[in-house]
């Protein structure tokens, strides 16, 4: 059974409120955040100068 995005959002929430209440369908679904900024161009530059090498020896470093 095909159920469009429209459909499923409103299955899913109807779900939530039958488990959790409404105060608890709108909780669980703050902590859902698209987030900000552009991941792979800030870890990119994060991690542009870290080696394998210096990977593994922070790792072990931490263990």
């Amino acid at each position: 059974m095909y159920l469009s995005p429209a459909q499923l959002r409103q299955i899913g929430i109807k779900a939530l409120v039958q488990a959790l209440g409404a105060v608890g369908m709108a909780r669980f679904l703050q902590q859902f955040d698209q987030g900000r900024g552009d991941y792979t161009r800030d870890r990119d530059l994060l991690l542009d100068s870290i080696t394998l090498e210096d990977a593994i020896a922070q790792i072990k470093q931490f263990r």
